[in-house]
């Protein structure tokens, strides 16, 4: 049985800089318990069997495709009307040092 006595979480308290009062202490001890006991019971599970995963899923992004380069069409140069290099010219964003 896992346990964490009333030093350990005066000294928690102390870190999170909160003040309990006398129930409060109790009742976090009592839940701190119950959380610990449960991990042991985790701990005793055999997994061996159980294949690891990294990301909590195994779906792949189906929808990304390779990028490619696609020239303006007339839609997009009225909406641009300057061009340099086969590209669409745009104003300056952000101003260089």
């Amino acid at each position: 049985m896992a346990h964490i006595d009333k030093d350990e979480l005066e000294h928690l308290a102390e870190l999170a800089r909160i003040e309990l009062s006398p129930e409060e202490e109790q009742g976090l001890l009592n839940d701190f318990t119950g959380i610990l006991n449960r991990f042991q019971e985790l701990e005793s599970l055999d997994v061996s069997h159980v294949t690891g995963m990294t990301g909590g899923t195994n779906m792949e992004n189906v929808f990304r495709i390779e990028d490619e380069i696609v020239p303006l069409d007339n839609s997009a140069r009225s909406a641009f009307p300057e061009e340099q290099n086969g590209y669409a010219k745009v104003p300056k964003v952000f101003e260089g040092r």
